[in-house]
């Protein structure tokens, strides 16, 4: 498992390769924007069809970072299904799935905009969570410090040698630490976006995941 360590208001933290994030001295994993059942929401919609295997691909990803970082407290930081209500419609094997990671963990559902009630799954349901001087929720909110979201699915645009390169990145600045997407095909928002760079500080810096994570300036 790939990490990248850094400090974010006295916590040292570890952006992995993933698209999570690994608070060691509080054995502590944070995903955001699983979007779980996405696959059949669109579907069932009649949208556009993307793999089945979707949830399936992300809770394997997710359990490999469970077990990489020995991690005891889980928090999903907000749409972690697509909508409200499909938790109920998981296939049983994904919510077998999920109740076996959730088995001897301290598990909590933060609400989001697209599952905003609580989960007839195990664990927690809050708004937001403080810990450590560190506050988690969704959507970042004006003014905020020490400020752990989600919610917009960051990604980097860079051209390198010719070539274009867009991955999920993590965007931090003095004041707030914004969270990639973990969910499979849940695209994403370029760095260079109105919203993002009004959001974020002028010496923003985002870490690219991907199999070695890459800190560098923010690219607007």
């Amino acid at each position: 498992m790939t990490r990248l360590c850094f400090e974010f208001h006295d916590a040292a933290l570890e952006a992995l390769g993933s698209g999570a994030l690994f608070w060691p001295s509080e054995r502590l994993l944070v995903v955001s924007d699983l979007h779980l059942g996405k696959s059949a929401r669109l579907a069932a919609q009649g949208g556009a069809l993307l793999p089945p295997y979707e949830g399936r691909e992300t809770l394997l990803r997710l359990e490999h970072d469970l077990e990489a970082t020995g991690a005891r407290r889980v928090v999903c930081l907000g749409d972690s299904f697509d909508a409200a209500g499909l938790d109920l419609l998981l296939p049983e094997e994904e919510r077998l799935w999920i109740a076996r990671l959730q088995a001897g963990r301290d598990w909590m559902w933060i609400e989001g905009n697209h599952d905003p009630g609580p989960v007839s799954l195990g664990g927690t349901h809050l708004a937001e969570l403080e810990l450590g001087g560190l506050v988690l929720r969704h959507i970042a909110e004006p003014d905020a410090t020490g400020e752990v979201s989600g919610h917009y699915h960051p990604k980097a645009r860079l051209v390198l040698r010719g070539r274009v390169i867009s991955r999920p990145c993590f965007l931090l600045d003095t004041s707030r630490l914004l969270m990639p997407a973990y969910g499979a095909y849940t695209g994403g928002l370029r760095t260079d976006s109105a919203v993002l760079s009004a959001l974020m500080d002028d010496g923003a810096q985002a870490i690219l995941t991907g199999a070695k994570p890459v800190r560098l300036p923010m690219p607007r």
